[in-house]
């Protein structure tokens, strides 16, 4: 053996069971000279004792003993849980072949044969138990693997719970705010129209700001109830009709459409399997920011679709007033407005829907834009 051999058996056990202690004597002596660490037992029961207490890292087994003979005791071995996957080497003179498979049948890895020949019995015992070790070692990491899996798939499982409960907050929170916000915007109306130039200026200032923050409260609370709704009020995926649904939408835009002078152009676009609503929520955010951040040009959009892989990509050009590059990841989180509320309206969220929409329907979203030249939003559908 080589002494870097040498020097990784030190640590390793072997456990020889032999009845005639002339060849437990030799035996041992030849191993330790090795650097093993040898232990012995003197037949078949005795062996399964020791195994079962020092758990070596390999067995030489003798086969013709007396009691239970080498081939009961490495059965007796190989149902014990803690010893079935000790690698047994049987020491024996039986030569024959039957024999032989009799011994890989009781689950002995290896056989050698009497007189024991020094030179092969370390061989074969080193081979052995350097797989013995690469097994536990993949064995420990592959139990660690499983506890990382299963330790993800629990917080996986919180996470999944945690986002349902807070969907249900939101919805729950927004729907019931909308009753009581309703009627403080009502009132507040009531008294701007009832009292306007009655009071002092300051006064009717006072009162635009609240009817004004009572609006921008109401679309918020509005957005929200959308955004939540999309885990709450989630249907099944059914084939959809893009062109139809994108005219649907261009038909809830009609009066920005007209208002702005925009025009809408689009390819053939294809049938996906999703839901019909959410694209529909989807198609119609890109086109309402496509109209709304406009530079002083009428407004042109062209919505197209190309299959990609096993995908579709659908694109959403236009001649706006555009977005730096520093803000592409910015803009699909929730509540991230790029502009003052006097320069354009809008809460932030419509973006953020468009995001969380794509990723149920297992795609993803992504922007190309310059400032003053336009943007181009894609995003991706599974071609199902």
């Amino acid at each position: 053996m080589s002494a870097g051999a040498a020097s990784e058996s030190r640590t390793k056990t072997i456990l020889i069971v032999d009845d005639m202690p002339a060849n437990l004597e030799v035996v041992t002596s030849h191993l330790e000279r090795q650097g093993y660490c040898a232990v012995v037992a003197l037949g078949g029961d005795e062996g399964l004792e020791r195994a079962e207490f020092v758990r070596p890292d390999l067995i030489l087994l003798d086969v013709m003993m007396p009691g239970p003979d080498g081939f009961e005791t490495c059965r007796r071995l190989k149902a014990n849980p803690n010893t079935r996957d000790i690698p047994v080497i049987f020491m024996t003179a039986l030569a024959d072949t039957a024999d032989k498979l009799a011994g890989f049948a009781a689950g002995a890895v290896d056989y050698v044969t009497k007189p024991l020949n020094g030179a092969e019995v370390l061989a074969r015992i080193g081979t052995h138990v350097t797989l013995y070790s690469l097994r536990q070692q993949l064995a420990a990491q592959n139990a660690l693997l499983q506890q990382e899996i299963s330790a993800r798939a629990e917080v996986q499982s919180a996470l999944q719970r945690s986002n349902t409960e807070l969907e249900q907050l939101a919805y729950v929170a927004s729907h019931d705010m909308q009753e009581p916000l309703r009627m403080v915007a009502s009132y507040l109306q009531l008294v701007a129209q009832r009292y306007h130039g009655q009071l002092d200026a300051d006064a009717d200032e006072f009162i635009g700001y609240a009817v004004d923050g009572a609006k921008r409260m109401q679309a918020l609370i509005n957005d929200l109830l959308a955004y939540s709704r999309l885990g709450t009020k989630a249907r099944p995926f059914e084939p959809s009709d893009c062109n139809a649904i994108l005219k649907t939408a261009i038909s809830h835009l009609r009066v920005a459409i007209d208002d702005s002078g925009a025009r809408i152009t689009h390819g053939t676009l294809p049938t996906v399997m999703g839901d019909a609503t959410q694209l529909l929520q989807l198609f119609q955010n890109l086109l309402s920011n496509a109209i709304k951040f406009r530079r002083d040009v009428p407004p042109v959009v062209h919505v197209d679709a190309q299959p990609s892989d096993d995908a579709w990509r659908f694109t959403v050009r236009d001649n706006g007033i555009g977005i730096a590059p520093e803000y592409f990841e910015r803009i699909f989180v929730l509540f991230q407005r790029l502009h003052g509320r006097g320069e354009y309206s809008g809460t932030g969220i419509g973006l953020a829907i468009c995001k969380k929409v794509v990723e149920r329907h297992g795609g993803s979203i992504a922007v190309q834009s310059q400032l003053g030249e336009g943007s181009t939003f894609s995003f991706t559908l599974p071609q199902r």
